[in-house]
């Protein structure tokens, strides 16, 4: 199996595998944890602002329904 892999790096240029395989799929990585991110960061804002609603107006809303 080693020598498989010894064979491959040997006919693969170096520069050839790091541009081609190894940098997009770090970017692309890197792209997917800035993006999922920010979508955390809204959904938490989102929870936040409900909360600060639900402090807000809860108790007479509660006192409403009964």
């Amino acid at each position: 199996m080693s020598s498989v892999l010894a064979i491959f790096l040997q006919e693969l240029p170096g520069p050839v595998l790091v541009l081609g395989i190894f940098l997009p799929v770090t970017l692309l990585l890197l792209l997917l944890i800035a993006y999922f991110r920010i979508k955390l960061m809204a959904v938490e804002e989102e929870l936040a602002q409900t909360s600060d609603r639900q402090n807000k107006f809860g108790p007479s809303l509660r006192k409403r329904m009964r």
